[in-house]
């Protein structure tokens, strides 16, 4: 199965900074795909950071960031890129990148993504 591969996960401590990294196997886009990232700390649901338009490059965020984090992409590289600043404890979570459809309803939604990585773990000390 085509997977994504996640990595540039770590420990850091609260108001440091990491930049996670996304490998996107082209089988799995298309001009109308999104790459979303979503993290999940231990008995919690999974939920939506962010996402990107892999043509256009328009991007959605979760309301929680308050500006902290920026994602962007490389379509030469076939790379997506999560810049997290400001890092709180509570962000500590397995951060997973997905690709999906480039929907707005379906965007936010773990339902809504075809392909997912095996995640990278990222620890924020206090």
């Amino acid at each position: 199965q085509v997977q994504l591969v996640e990595s540039g996960g770590g420990l850091v401590q609260a108001g440091g900074s990491l930049r996670l990294s996304c490998v996107v196997p082209g089988r799995t886009i298309s001009r109308n795909s999104a790459i979303g990232w979503f993290r999940q700390a231990p008995g919690k649901e999974r939920e939506f950071v962010a996402a990107i338009a892999w043509s256009v490059g328009s991007t959605y965020y979760a309301g929680f960031l308050e500006g902290r984090f920026t994602i962007s992409r490389d379509t030469a590289k076939n790379k997506v890129y999560l810049q997290m600043n400001s890092l709180k404890p509570e962000d500590t979570a397995a951060y997973y990148c997905a690709a999906g459809k480039n929907d707005p309803y379906t965007v936010p939604k773990p339902a809504g993504y075809d392909y997912w990585g095996q995640g990278t773990q990222v620890t924020v000390s206090s």
